[in-house]
């Protein structure tokens, strides 16, 4: 058997043990408590036909909703604003598993959404959140943390921007072997801020959806149309307007990251769930299945959570020193466990690694998680 069949057939093992490690950190089982961390825990029974929300009103404030998947496909749950505007959200969510998702809400009209098998609208109902709460970012510490990085999303999506043009010319250009040098490199900067890009419920899957995430009757647009004509078929003749298509996805992207407002939350679990985009996608090698350009995105992925942490760490440290601490330790682990795989200035391809050498990132990422998990609890105090 080849190295590249070896590595296929351990996949499965390596995602199931990533996935156990963040369900342990992203919140207990117990979805019938009273409280979690300080926040209401509301209860979120998912199956693959329903979504049973245990209210339908809340007061203004942090809540915490705790899913529970027993059904037999895998879900996502969602807290969606006026316009589909994501709120909060926890994804890979698998049968059997408990998550939680702590989200500030105002007051206002918003529906709770679970996903089956991560496609679609979701199985929605309406939540209804009313009076007045001393917000988060009210805190100036929080806010100072919010203001910084949002600065740092803006300057990624100029990068994106900059790149992906690079990237669509090449592209138009018939240049295959710039545009598939430039790929991994573009969409880096995506992968830093994707959290402030799935925000925007209906851009992240123009833009990064592989083929699986669509739905029937859906078009498949975005970078990864792109990688399979590059790689797979090796014919970029007719990709023009695929590649144009991104081109003004990413530029709406950038319109919209100019005037967004995050929260203090966003920001703790946001640096979370990139944490499980390794864990769930990059680490199993079906992120970038026709380029195995994954580790690009692994680190993008792992730099853009650290950023979220830095910004909310002066938060961290002054009520809870020892998780800064630990934050540290495991961020500097998870990025050296890393480097062992850098070439040159980009990556080696994720084909080439071995299963005890996939099983080494993956528990680095475990540990980092299981630390990141804690953050959202501490910022919401």
């Amino acid at each position: 058997m080849s190295m590249r069949a070896r590595n296929r057939t351990s996949l499965a093992g390596v995602a199931a043990l990533a996935a156990l490690a963040l369900t342990a950190c992203g919140g207990s089982s117990d979805a019938g408590s009273s409280k979690a961390g300080g926040a209401d825990a509301i209860a979120v029974a998912a199956t693959d036909d329903a979504c049973n929300v245990g209210t339908a009103e809340l007061d203004a404030g942090v809540h915490t909703f705790s899913v529970t998947n027993t059904g037999s496909k895998v879900t996502e749950f969602y807290v969606y604003a006026e316009g589909d505007r994501v709120m909060g959200e926890v994804e890979n969510i698998a049968p059997g598993v408990a998550r939680d998702l702590r989200v500030e809400l105002p007051a206002g009209d918003y529906q709770a959404a679970c996903k089956p098998g991560m496609v679609g609208d979701g199985i929605r109902s309406d939540l209804t959140v009313t009076g007045e709460s001393v917000q988060l970012s009210e805190d100036e510490a929080l806010s100072a943390a919010v203001d910084g990085y949002t600065s740092y999303v803006q300057n990624q999506v100029t990068a994106l921007q900059e790149r992906t043009q690079e990237f669509v010319d090449a592209v138009k250009a018939g240049d295959i072997p710039a545009a598939q040098a430039l790929y991994p490199v573009a969409r880096s900067y995506f992968e830093r801020m994707e959290p402030v890009a799935e925000s925007f419920g209906d851009l992240d899957p123009k833009i990064d959806a592989r083929e699986n995430d669509v739905e029937e009757g859906d078009t498949w647009t975005g970078f990864h149309v792109l990688e399979r004509d590059l790689w797979e078929t090796g014919d970029v003749s007719a990709s023009g307007p695929v590649a144009d298509q991104l081109m003004t996805d990413v530029n709406d992207l950038a319109a919209r990251v100019q005037d967004i407002e995050l929260q203090p939350l966003d920001l703790a679990n946001g640096a979370l769930g990139l944490l499980d985009e390794i864990a769930t996608g990059k680490i199993t090698g079906e992120e970038d299945r026709y380029s195995h350009t994954d580790l690009y995105d692994f680190s993008a992925n792992l730099e853009g959570s650290e950023a979220a942490i830095q910004a909310l760490r002066p938060v961290i440290a002054e009520q809870h020193a020892d998780l800064a601490t630990a934050l540290d330790e495991q961020f500097a682990a998870a990025t050296a466990e890393l480097e062992k795989y850098r070439d040159g200035e980009g990556w080696t391809t994720y084909t080439d690694l071995t299963e005890d050498q996939l099983r080494g990132l993956s528990d680095s990422i475990n540990a980092l998680a299981a630390e990141v998990g804690q953050v959202p609890a501490v910022v919401a105090k």
